[in-house]
């Protein structure tokens, strides 16, 4: 056989041999996420209020504001943090309910639906309101509790990513779950 020849075939077999399976590439994934097992832990500081903390959080004052309830629980190895600021109240709720407000529905620019929940647990004297942000919000759980006469706290939750619901959805509901252990177990100081 002359040597065109065989380079020819050669080259065909080649050719053919490589178009047997179409490669496509693989769908972007997420990382696989440890979540902690869950324990709580009674929190007492200088505030007038109570409550229990996941033990895989750490309480962190907010290092610009003197006023130590202002602080951060941290969730360090889910990379989220919730924003605690307490205010006494002077007969100005309104101000502080609308501020409120105000702050959950900025993020309604990039949020799908914004979810009103009523907190209502007259046997402690906590009241509130939680706005549940569904979408690709900065913050996407934030809430606010009162005696309705002497006292305001107001928290926001934040991860230290992206905001990408699909990517934090797994550990935005095991927060959930420990926000919502905060509010069995909270109550205000006599």
């Amino acid at each position: 056989m002359n040597p065109k020849k065989i380079s020819i075939l050669l080259f065909l077999i080649i050719l053919f041999s490589c178009g047997g399976e179409s490669y496509t590439p693989k769908p972007k994934g997420y990382f696989r996420i440890d979540l902690p097992e869950k324990k709580y832990e009674k929190v007492e500081i200088d505030c007038p209020f109570i409550f229990e903390k996941p033990i895989y959080t750490e309480i962190k004052l907010d290092p610009n504001n003197p006023n130590l309830c202002f602080f951060n629980l941290d969730f360090y190895t889910l990379q989220a943090s919730l924003y605690f600021s307490y205010k006494p109240l002077n007969n100005d709720i309104q101000n502080y309910l609308e501020d409120s407000r105000t702050l959950a529905f900025k993020h309604s620019v990039k949020a799908t639906d914004i979810e009103q929940i009523v907190i209502n647990n007259p046997e402690k004297n906590v009241y509130g309101l939680i706005y549940d942000i569904k979408g690709d919000a900065a913050s996407e759980y934030q809430f606010h509790l009162t005696d309705s006469v002497h006292h305001f706290l107001r928290a926001s939750l934040y991860f230290n990513t992206v905001p990408n619901q699909d990517s934090i959805q797994p550990v935005l509901d095991f927060v959930k779950k420990d926000i919502e252990h905060l509010f069995s177990t909270f109550e205000w100081k006599k």
